[in-house]
């Protein structure tokens, strides 16, 4: 493994791209103190992300990456392409998780419960009250397609959720409203299919949205969470079941709701959960016995090609080429001359 040069995609363009830059900072220098060779590739700042990949020269990546272009499927699809295998889940898995109605749908299909919810658009501002009808308040209003709770508002009436839902479609063309359900929020850390455990989040203001999440002294996280080990067990299947629901595989943290009246619901599943040495899934590891460099190592091996193509050679046994490939209907993309940045 250490002889495979290791790239650390993070970045990128979407709202997440500081955490994701603190994220790939963590893991490099954690990889680089198990002695790997490491090299940081910084998306989104002003090349194309096919393009710092190859000057980049790496075997294998490990992403860093948050939100919109990063955690939808879209990097993985490219890294398909390229031949170069990946840390986390398929493109296919990484979509679903991301887009919150389509996981839901997927967790409805599959029996695991999550709160109820309906989708507005920019178009249904204008008949907002008929739209919303007797779904009642508190709600939760949210993007439909981005992480980290991003544009996440809580509203109380018609007018904060006006506001809300204009919030949120500021950062997509579609808006999650969800029904409050009043619960302890646990964060259920897996990888590779095992689970490793459960933390407690406790925001001070009552809502785990952005600045909960990374301002410091806003949140207070609690392991083991404060409930019963047997209620605990079971909240930590409902999670493994989520997240096989959606198919995803390596790292991934899934969000839950616990009620005092003996009620789950699972609220999300995140494919690239954040990776900095005090974010929650290494919590969870440290608590399982599992250190940050070796959690880091630990999701590096499973990276894959989940298409089913064979990775291409090592960057040190590769030849430069340049041009395009034709055989029969398969089309192969010939990486050009590689430099080392």
């Amino acid at each position: 493994m250490s002889k495979r040069r290791v790239g650390v995609l993070m970045g990128g363009t979407s709202a997440e791209r500081e955490i994701s830059l603190r994220t790939g900072e963590g893991v490099a220098k954690a990889l680089e103190s198990r002695g790997h060779d490491v090299v940081r590739v910084a998306l989104g700042a002003g090349k194309p992300a096919d393009q710092a990949v190859r000057e980049a020269s790496i075997d294998v990546a490990f992403l860093a990456l948050h939100g919109r272009l990063g955690e939808d499927g879209c990097i993985q699809g490219m890294l398909e392409m390229m031949g170069i295998p990946y840390t986390g889940s398929s493109v296919l898995g990484s979509a679903l998780a991301m887009d919150k109605l389509k996981a839901k749908e997927m967790f409805r299909l599959h029996n695991i419960p999550t709160p109820p919810y309906y989708v507005a658009t920019e178009a249904d501002l204008l008949e907002l009250e008929a739209l919303h009808g007797s779904f009642g308040f508190p709600v939760i209003v949210k993007p439909r397609g981005e992480g980290s709770s991003v544009g996440l508002t809580m509203a109380n009436d018609l007018g904060e959720l006006r506001a809300g839902l204009e919030s949120a479609l500021d950062h997509d063309r579609f808006a999650l409203v969800e029904r409050f359900v009043k619960a302890t929020e646990v964060h259920v850390g897996i990888l590779d299919g095992r689970v490793l455990g459960a933390i407690e989040v406790v925001p001070k203001k009552g809502l785990y949205d952005y600045s909960a999440k990374y301002t410091p002294g806003e949140t207070e996280y609690i392991l083991p969470p404060r409930i019963a080990p047997t209620r605990t067990r079971g909240v930590m299947n409902l999670a493994e079941r989520a997240a096989r629901a959606l198919g995803v595989t390596g790292a991934c943290r899934v969000d839950l709701l616990v009620t005092e009246g003996e009620n789950e619901y699972v609220l999300e599943v995140n494919t690239l959960p954040g990776m900095t040495p005090t974010s929650l899934l290494p919590k969870i590891s440290a608590h399982a016995g599992i250190d940050y460099a070796s959690l880091c190592e630990a999701i590096l091996e499973g990276a894959t090609l989940h298409a089913g193509a064979a990775p291409r050679r090592s960057a040190s046994e590769e030849r430069p080429q340049s041009g395009v490939t034709f055989r029969k209907s398969d089309l192969a993309l010939v990486q050009p001359e590689r430099k080392v940045v």
